[in-house]
């Protein structure tokens, strides 16, 4: 049986919301109820628009905001009761924007040995020693050591926060957007990366990206989340090939194509969104969807799992 990493059991993250002056105030579910578990090796997409809840969930995962209810364990121990060096040499984030989430005045080696100064597991020497090993592994090369980040290139950036997310060989990485930010000919190259370094390095990831050709290309499994709930999951090739929920395929439909002669996609999702503040009754995606049922607006759907492929829709709802 494969080791699990990660094993959320109906999170809700909920943050309070001020509705004005005289107003008072509101509770909006970013999370809603999420089930989700990740295995040793694996790399699980989280797709959706955005406001969905994707890098919510994220940082609830990472211990970086408490979860409002429900549990989440990381290699087996609840989540809140690991203390806070031992999760940070667990689990590590690579950020969207390499512009800015690496420290102008700071040189390159310092950037990458910060991880181990606050961990305090090094003398100087092996520190260097460390962070130029991983700079190897990551494709910088050693002239960059005290270089800073304006003198370098936007892969060579995010290359130096990789460096810096796996200097202490944490077990899972968080990649929210990580090749956003980059022009479409580096983006190939980062992802290539990820993918060699998940296999040298046994490495478990948690990708967040709007981009399902980034999906597609580095994925084992997906998770689509609309308003705050994961509503369906399957390894990557199932759920390219068959999307059962309605959303999963119109967001499938909304993929440009090279071919001019295509035209823009119609994926019939309309131009509103839903307010998450106050979320439509029954299934939250019935205002949008193009097969809705007049229960749809009243009645929640049941999740229903076939195999590896969970879909939270009527449509495969048994008691529907």
């Amino acid at each position: 049986m494969a080791e699990l990493m990660i094993d959320a059991k109906d999170v809700t993250r909920n943050f309070t919301i001020s509705r004005g002056m005289f107003r008072g105030k509101q509770q909006l579910k970013a999370v809603n109820g999420v089930d989700l578990t990740v295995e040793r090796g694996e790399v699980l997409a989280l797709v959706g628009e955005s406001g969905c809840g994707k890098t919510t969930l994220a940082k609830v995962l990472l211990g970086l905001l408490p979860q409002t209810s429900g549990t989440v364990e990381l290699c087996g121990q609840p989540i809140n009761d690991v203390p806070r060096l031992a999760l940070a040499r667990t689990i590590q984030p690579i950020f969207q924007d390499p512009y800015s989430s690496l420290n102008p005045r700071k040189t390159i080696g310092s950037i990458i040995a910060l991880p181990m100064k606050v961990q305090g597991i090094a003398d100087q020497d092996s520190m260097r020693r460390r962070v130029e090993e991983t700079m190897d592994l990551v494709g910088l090369p050693p002239r960059l050591y005290d270089a800073f980040p304006n003198q370098l290139s936007g892969g060579q950036r995010q290359r130096v926060a990789i460096a810096r997310a796996l200097v202490n060989r944490p077990q899972i990485v968080v990649c929210d957007e990580p090749t956003s930010a980059l022009d479409v000919s580096v983006q190939s190259q980062i992802l290539n990366l990820l993918n060699d370094l998940r296999n040298e390095l046994n490495l478990t990831y948690i990708i967040i990206s709007h981009n399902l050709a980034v999906v597609e290309h580095i994925a084992t499994r997906v998770a689509v989340m609309y308003l705050g709930r994961i509503v369906e999951i399957a390894d990557t090739d199932t759920l390219f090939k068959d999307p059962q929920h309605p959303y999963t395929r119109a967001l499938l439909d909304s993929v440009l194509t090279p071919d001019p002669n295509m035209g823009i996609p119609n994926n019939q999702l309309g131009a509103s969104y839903p307010n998450p503040i106050d979320p439509p009754t029954g299934c939250s995606f019935h205002p949008r969807c193009v097969n809705a049922m007049p229960h749809c607006a009243t009645v929640a759907p049941n999740g229903k799992a076939d195999g590896g492929h969970y879909v939270e829709c009527h449509l495969y709802d048994d008691a529907s």
